[in-house]
């Protein structure tokens, strides 16, 4: 079982992005019902971000309304927070490391501890040493448990633990992104025994066969700007949607299943670190459906393996200032 901050925190996390949080007027609790469907799936390790939102109206903001009504949850997760972002872009700099830690505290107003805090990018202009160690105060202050990494490079963690205990590196990861199996990232989080935190473990939504058309997408998604899902890059992905497809209902499962315990099931194989997913979701009942492992055959997984093999997703993860702010 994956451990963080000394807790087993079940095979599968839960993600509070926009899947979870809602804006005004969504009534909270259709996240709360989901939220504790998390805790009674043994899911304890929840991510969210500081800008996962506006800043009225944020993840953290359901998170201090959660456990304002729900105190006794709040000593049983692990709770990782994302931050220093000015303006949608990274802010490493001692001073945006304080702004974005003192704001996340402050929102969350003591009902639920900051367990991990992780740049949610790379700030090129600021050497990850001075980011870190900004971060290093908080963590010796008791205002945040530990340091997480997100959406780095191999060598990035090798600086990074020069400078201070990394917990955790968050990563996509998923059936149609698989670059951190290759660059040397989960090779570098085995090495120095830091697991690894999944997202978008169903390609953000595209694997669970509900999206048909770049059109099924609603206006306004931020997906609609990703290269993955532009029109001529969306019919060839759907592809691999389709024959993964065709394993999840030979097999008697939902697509979402089939992916995500594909994910599960990289754990502590071929050199990998321990592997995290962090689906999102809406509902409680999808929340009991992700957290479903419905295993995987060894004939399964080499039709899974050979699927991959033969087949090339068209488009980056990123477009636009996204791709700009990535590493590598």
């Amino acid at each position: 079982m994956p451990q963080l901050m000394g807790k087993d925190v079940g095979p599968t996390g839960f993600g509070l992005m926009g899947m979870t949080w809602r804006p005004h007027p969504q009534p909270m609790e259709e996240s709360f019902k989901a939220m504790k469907a998390s805790i009674e799936e043994g899911n304890i390790f929840w991510n969210a971000g500081e800008f996962y939102g506006t800043p009225d109206y944020n993840s953290l903001h359901l998170l201090k309304a959660y456990f304002t009504k729900y105190p006794e949850d709040a000593s049983k997760i692990v709770l990782s927070i994302k931050g220093a972002l000015k303006d949608m872009h990274p802010d490493g700099s001692p001073e945006g490391i304080k702004r974005s830690v003192e704001n996340c505290l402050k929102v969350l107003d003591g009902k639920k501890s900051i367990d991990i805090f992780e740049p949610a990018r790379v700030d090129k202009n600021v050497p990850i040493e001075t980011t870190l160690k900004a971060l290093e105060e908080y963590v010796k202050a008791g205002k945040i448990g530990g340091i997480s990494l997100s959406e780095v490079s191999a060598a990035t963690i090798q600086r990074a633990v020069k400078v201070t205990k990394i917990v955790a590196v968050e990563v996509e990861l998923s059936l149609w992104s698989l670059d951190v199996l290759n660059n040397g990232v989960a090779a570098a989080c085995a090495e120095h025994n830091i697991p690894l935190v999944a997202y978008s473990p169903i390609g953000r939504g595209i694997l669970t066969g509900e999206i048909q058309k770049p059109e099924d997408i609603p206006e306004g998604d931020f997906r609609r700007m990703l290269p993955r899902f532009q029109p001529e890059n969306f019919e060839k992905n759907m592809d691999l949607v389709r024959k993964l497809q065709d394993i999840a209902s030979k097999k008697g499962c939902t697509p979402a299943q089939l992916a995500i315990s594909w994910v599960r099931h990289l754990s502590k194989k071929n050199g990998n670190p321990d592997i995290i997913p962090i689906p999102g979701a809406t509902k409680a009942e999808r929340v009991r459906e992700n957290a479903k492992d419905v295993g995987l055959t060894s004939s399964e997984s080499e039709a899974i393996e050979s699927i991959l093999k033969g087949f090339e997703v068209q488009g980056g993860r990123y477009g636009g200032p996204g791709a700009a702010h990535m590493e590598g």
